[in-house]
């Protein structure tokens, strides 16, 4: 055995004891330096979480702002009901989840397991409606139309409902007050989400859980200051959940009142007129289709021509908005959004957009004007106009001889506006376009304030289209690649068509030009855009935003906040030509192609100006427009699968003035009888207990018409007009299908 020196032994001992010291110096700096980021350097941060996990909340819901029309009369309020909601954090506690509870539930509601289950279930990709798009964290509602009966006995056995209450809470109400609908102008709500909660953290308008937004329509745009502020008061609790004290409280504060222009009563008309014209042209037949017309939607807006205000905006087919409330059904939601409906949600006011025909002739008018033609012409209205061998015959095969524009918009001349738009064309290079083209039709479309949102103030309009050279070339980038794929020389007439566009869809043809300048081709227009147009010529020549709301006041009316009249830009015309396009709109009125509606009309009292449209749509009947304006308001109304302009919709909107100025079908002004002779200057006041001075709505809107003594025969302005007798507007079909086809070669 080999003796180790003594010496040798103690160094190792040191070296392992130096060792050990290194270590344990070094674990205690590193708890030192971890204390110390906790303690002090994270402590704050660390203290106040920690604090939170003691501190529970409680919310108590803001009251939503009342959506009033301009007399005050609510379109959107509230109600007190009692509403059962369950907690699905609770739920899920349980052994089954839940599911005994709700099916004990389901039976005290007089409803099945599966409603009630579905209620409660989370919403994602592949989970249809009914289910619960907000928090899970937030109770959610089963009912919101539970009885007295059915509360007191959830209440009273607390022990056989765990996690389900049954509380009074104020709902969301849509009153349609006069049966005046309003649906798309004012949208819904549904519970904020979690991806909301989250965006929203570091604005100043934050989220809570159990809040409502508003999802489409006036409730979405002006949500923020609709909403108000919820009320939270937080308590510190022990370990055990026992409340220990208050820590602080934030009083609920209720949402403002938004004051609209919609007058209920001109909206419960325009809505029953858009109706009842559509269920008319139903009954007409289409000699092009051998059918009746489907007429399947239509849209009609009135306006205030001197601010751009809307009185009235309809769009059918409709919904029931006070659907969404508490929830909506799977039977109501697949109604709404399934194709069989024609999607009733959609504003078609805003989002429908088609080819406008005839009533976009006023755009070329002042195009032809800008470009450096004389508006007193003359023009040739021929029978007729050849390019390239295609021959496009005119109204009936009808020549008026040389005219001005201003006849030429009365008699609605298309071979005038062929002729001016193909000659423009050629001028600027034709398909071979010069560097600076004028493109004065196109560019004036564009100063019309066609091709872009109006800046209504509601969500989601839609743009239409002006089909310029650069829209052409963007469309064609986009297209080409399927065109080319379906496209053929001898094909069906839309494989013919593909070809065409595969080789030179980015050229702007000779047709393109002479389709635009009678409203038809590529071109697409919104009611609410064509409004805005005539509303400008009527006020003459201010382009106004549309607006819907007029002024927010606080809920104790001490804070008024106006909502003003916003213009985008002037026609791009100047006062000489206004004035004659005007007296011509006048002329459709009195002796052209509207005249037949308004016979009998008050015409040296309130000036009457009108345009008719009937355009064309590929593979389906065609598309009826009818737009006017007095000096207060402007009217515009279409209605898809409709007929013709003045045939379709122009007993409607004549029945809509009629109502407006209190006009019998003889012409006698009766004022008593007259809804709104002016528009409605003065607003609504609201008390300062939150009370809004209105005045009263009774069920049927023919009530708010008094009636016309002198006349006790007169017809009622809300019911549908008479069969027409067959004029010369009737021939406006004769004379689409006499035209033939619009494709024309470059």
């Amino acid at each position: 055995m080999t003796n180790i020196p003594e010496t040798g032994r103690n160094s190792r001992v040191q070296i392992r004891l130096v060792v050990i010291q290194v270590l344990v110096l070094s674990l205690l700096l590193t708890l030192g330096g971890r204390l110390w980021y906790l303690q002090i350097r994270e402590g704050a941060a660390y203290a106040k979480e920690a604090s939170g996990n003691h501190v529970q909340q409680v919310v108590q819901p803001a009251v939503r702002g009342s959506i009033l029309d301009a007399r005050g009369v609510a379109l959107a309020d509230n109600e007190t009901r009692l509403v059962v909601s369950a907690s699905r954090t609770d739920l899920l506690k349980m052994k089954d989840d839940g599911k005994d509870v709700l099916a004990k539930l389901a039976k005290v509601l007089g409803m099945t397991p599966k409603e009630v289950q579905e209620k409660v279930r989370l919403c994602d990709a592949k989970t249809p409606q009914p289910c619960w798009n907000g928090s899970p964290y937030q109770p959610i509602p089963i009912t919101d139309e539970a009885t007295a009966k059915q509360a007191l006995q959830i209440r009273e056995r607390a022990e056989d409902f765990p996690g389900i209450t049954a509380e009074p809470e104020a709902v969301r109400r849509y009153p349609s007050p006069g049966k005046a609908n309003t649906a798309q102008v004012l949208g819904y709500l549904s519970p904020v989400t979690d991806e909301e909660i989250k965006k929203a953290q570091n604005t100043n308008s934050p989220y809570l859980r159990s809040d409502q937004v508003g999802r489409s329509g006036l409730e979405r745009q002006y949500d923020k200051a609709l909403r108000g502020k919820a009320g939270v008061t937080r308590y510190e609790v022990d370990n055990l959940g026992r409340v220990i004290g208050q820590a602080e409280a934030d009083p609920a504060h209720p949402g403002d009142n938004l004051v609209t222009s919609i007058d209920s009563r001109v909206q419960r008309i325009a809505e029953y007129q858009l109706n009842e014209a559509m269920k008319e042209a139903r009954k007409q037949h289409d000699r092009n289709t051998g059918t009746n017309y489907k007429a399947d939607s239509g849209a009609v807006v009135v306006m205030e021509a001197k601010t751009g205000r809307v009185v009235a905006m309809a769009s059918n087919p409709s919904y029931d908005p006070n659907a969404w409330v508490g929830g909506i059904s799977a039977k109501d939601y697949t109604r709404l959004t399934g194709k069989s409906s024609n999607y009733p949600l959609l504003n078609r006011a805003i989002q429908g957009q088609s080819a406008p025909g005839s009533i976009f002739k006023v755009i070329p008018t002042a195009a032809a004007v800008n470009a450096g033609y004389s508006f007193n012409g003359p023009y040739q209205c021929s029978s007729s106009y050849s390019i390239g061998g295609q021959v496009f015959k005119n109204f009936e095969s009808q020549s008026h001889g040389p005219i001005s524009l201003g006849r030429a918009l009365e008699v609605s001349c298309d071979t005038v506006f062929y002729r001016l738009s193909h000659e423009e064309w050629k001028r600027d290079g034709g398909t071979k376009p010069k560097k600076n083209a004028n493109d004065w039709f196109y560019k004036t479309a564009h100063q019309f304030g066609l091709g872009k949102e109006t800046g209504i103030d509601l969500p989601n309009e839609v743009t239409g289209r002006v089909p310029d050279r650069q829209w052409k070339l963007d469309y064609w980038k986009a297209n080409k690649d399927a065109w080319c794929r379906t496209g053929k020389r001898n094909g069906s007439y839309a494989e013919k068509i593909a070809y065409e566009n595969c080789l030179e869809g980015n050229r702007l043809r000779a047709g393109d030009s002479v389709n635009y300048s009678i409203g038809q081709g590529d071109t697409l227009v919104t009611p609410i855009q064509m409004a805005t147009v005539y509303s400008a010529i009527s006020n003459g020549g201010t382009l106004y935003n549309p607006s819907v709301g007029k002024a927010v006041i606080s809920a104790d009316g001490k804070t008024v906040t106006p909502i003003k009249p916003e213009s985008h830009g002037k026609l791009p015309m100047t006062q000489k030509t206004r004035d004659e396009i005007d007296e011509a709109l006048a002329g459709v009125a009195t002796r052209g192609t509207a005249a037949w509606r308004f016979g009998g009309w008050p015409q040296d009292k309130i000036p009457m100006h009108a345009k008719t449209g009937t355009a064309e749509v590929y593979g389906k009947q065609t598309t009826s427009w009818f737009a006017t304006y007095t000096k207060d308001y402007s009217i515009v109304m279409t209605i898809s699968q409709g007929g013709t302009g003045s045939g379709a919709s122009g007993p409607a909107v004549r029945n809509i003035y009629n109502a407006l100025y209190g006009v019998s079908e003889d012409g006698a002004i009766d004022p008593a009888k007259a809804l709104l002779p002016t528009p409605q200057k003065a607003l609504p006041k609201v008390k300062t207990d939150g009370t809004i001075s209105s005045p009263k709505v009774s069920k049927d809107p023919a009530k708010d018409q008094k009636p016309d003594k002198k006349d006790p025969n007169a017809p009622d302005p809300l019911q549908p007009a008479t069969a027409a007798p067959p004029t010369p507007e009737n021939r406006d079909t004769r004379r689409r299908r006499r035209r033939g086809s619009r494709r024309l070669p470059a």
